[in-house]
């Protein structure tokens, strides 16, 4: 059992040829997303979409009109819509979108916040630059046209830059205001590093972002903005298999076999484990930032009970960090397989979700981060955390 255990066969060529084929398959699957994102059904990308023509139309707050988001999003030809939930800041960067034709819209998006996602992790690791272009993670966000390769490209920003430009990865950190459920763990992760250059960088950037939104689209777009917390609201009540095995987390697959108090302890007992490494990761790296970042976003996959397989294109960091780990220090038994899974998780486990009644990605989520914590006692003390 050689050839599982050790996976000699997977070599840098082999492995090159097949992220290939396996981008090629992509784009085809892309192409077919895009098709059926200008049909009926609709898109994901229409709530973003009709948030920012209404704001290029000089009528931020609605955004957040049910209402009038409805019959934006329908005038597209889709029989479907969807609200907008995302906080005002979010509005300057769908504005320009929002000013295009849909169908171009769509492209644009797509395009740009992959391209963004594949630069700032290509950066990170450059010869592994096949692994990032392939990978299947940043597709389901691509294919959904979500926000997963925006706030993934600013998770994988903050990680790799902490230990040289702290100001820009707490920067990163701060935009996440956007989304901020992806933040979390990070004001633990720097203060417990004393990262407090990356800290204060994180706290002007959210409070700025905030401020210029209320400049620039008003109190009422903020207040209307509060509405959308019933949106979020109604599609968590009850149990709605359809929503509950699209998402990635242990409390939407506890609540949908075992009911919302079995969920609530899972969602606890999950969000304290990833805070605990947050916490804990700069004594277990030896104040190696990026094995932390590593680690921290990892974790991040099962901080919140609200998450989604499209979010998770940041975890190219965590999982071609291992990668990076094996070929400097030597594979683990059965590691280089278990990467191979790893890394096709975030598609594969959305994609096997229905036939099989439930969504895995929580354990593969969990397998990863043990997987990166493990690999402490490999790396040498750093920096102390007062640098």
């Amino acid at each position: 059992m050689d050839w599982l255990r050790q996976a000699d066969w997977l070599t840098r060529e082999r492995v090159r040829g097949y992220a290939l084929l396996l981008a090629l398959a992509g784009l085809g699957l892309l192409v077919n997303s895009y098709l059926k994102a200008m049909g009926p059904a609709g898109t994901d990308f229409l709530a973003f979409w009709g948030a920012g023509h209404v704001t290029a139309a000089g009528d931020p707050k609605a955004a957040y009109d049910l209402a009038v988001q409805q019959g934006v999003q329908t005038g597209t030809g889709s029989e479907g819509w969807f609200a907008f939930v995302n906080p005002p800041p979010f509005l300057f960067v769908l504005a320009p979108f929002g000013s295009l034709p849909f169908p171009l819209a769509w492209i644009a998006w797509v395009a740009i916040t992959w391209g963004l996602w594949a630069w700032v992790s290509i950066r990170a690791f450059p010869r592994l630059w096949p692994l990032v272009v392939a990978y299947p993670g940043a597709l389901i966000a691509a294919g959904h046209a979500q926000t997963g390769l925006l706030t993934g490209a600013l998770l994988v920003l903050a990680a790799h830059e902490l230990g040289k430009r702290p100001a820009l990865s707490g920067a990163a950190i701060g935009v996440l205001v956007i989304k901020p459920h992806l933040a979390v763990l990070a004001p633990f992760w720097l203060a417990t590093g004393g990262k407090w250059r990356a800290f204060l960088a994180a706290g002007i950037a959210a409070i700025g972002l905030l401020a210029l939104s209320w400049l620039a689209f008003g109190g009422e777009t903020l207040a209307a903005y509060s509405t959308s917390w019933r949106a979020s609201e109604a599609l968590m009540e009850g149990i709605n298999p359809d929503f509950l095995l699209r998402m990635t987390t242990f409390y939407a697959q506890a609540r949908l076999w075992a009911g919302d108090g079995v969920a609530v302890a899972l969602a606890v007992i999950s969000g304290f484990a990833a805070l605990a490494v947050a916490m804990l990761a700069w004594r277990r790296f030896g104040y190696d930032a990026r094995a932390t970042g590593a680690a921290v976003l990892a974790a991040t996959a099962l901080a919140s009970p609200y998450l989604f397989n499209y979010d998770l294109p940041f975890l190219i960091f965590p999982t071609l960090w291992l990668v990076a780990q094996g070929l400097e220090h030597g594979f683990r038994p059965y590691e280089k397989l278990g990467l191979v899974l790893l890394y096709l998780a975030p598609y594969a486990t959305r994609a096997l979700a229905f036939p099989l009644g439930i969504n895995l990605m929580p354990l593969a989520a969990l397998a990863l981060l043990a997987l990166v914590w493990t690999r402490g006692g490999v790396r040498k003390a750093g920096t102390s955390p007062s640098t």
